[in-house]
């Protein structure tokens, strides 16, 4: 939340100007972004067995996400979502998204509905978690544990198979990768972000 080291625009080597640090957080400017400014923003560094720790707060309508596994390789993945599996960052009750199962917040995006949702109301803070460990796979929000699934088994390939990601042959298949925070269009905050390699 004190700088942008650490991080770049997906397929480029700069953060874009779209994305500002302020109050401790890293924030999307969607409001005055001009056409190049934003995109995903990506680690620099990849990740495979690691425990993820932020805490985000969305926009009224808003709608964004944390992706991980991302294979950045713009000859062949034009777009984070292209490789990454994401957890959902939305406003329930404002987003279109909110009305579609497996699409909600903290869901393991159009894969699993979470378990529970205690998410927070727009425009408050919720601490999440993205535990992935030997292709066991956790979601934590706001202290309750609401995804947990097996990664990269048949039970796995066959989920993936029923998706809107079955059209693309690099989803979810690497076992390491970089995190990257969505820009969907929509301002949103993440702080407090902490990576532990496991």
């Amino acid at each position: 939340g004190k700088t942008t080291t650490g991080w770049h625009t997906y397929g480029k080597t700069e953060v874009g100007q779209a994305w500002k640090v302020s109050d401790g957080a890293l924030y999307l400017d969607a409001k005055n972004k001009k056409e190049g400014q934003g995109g995903d923003i990506t680690t620099n560094e990849e990740y495979g067995n690691f425990h993820l720790k932020l805490e985000w707060k969305i926009s009224k309508n808003g709608n964004s996400g944390i992706i991980f596994f991302v294979k950045e390789d713009l000859s062949k993945y034009p777009a984070s979502y292209n490789t990454g599996p994401e957890m959902q960052v939305l406003d329930n009750d404002g987003h279109a998204d909110g009305k579609i199962n497996k699409h909600r917040a903290g869901d393991l995006y159009d894969l699993i509905a979470s378990s529970s949702e205690p998410v927070h109301p727009v425009g408050e803070w919720n601490q999440v978690e993205i535990i992935s460990n030997n292709g066991k796979l956790d979601f934590k929000m706001n202290g309750k544990n609401i995804v947990s699934t097996t990664i990269w088994d048949a039970q796995w390939n066959s989920m993936v198979a029923g998706s809107k990601f079955k059209t693309m042959p690099g989803f979810a298949i690497y076992k390491s990768g970089k995190i990257a925070l969505q820009d969907h269009g929509d301002e949103v905050w993440y702080r407090n972000i902490e990576i532990k390699k496991l």
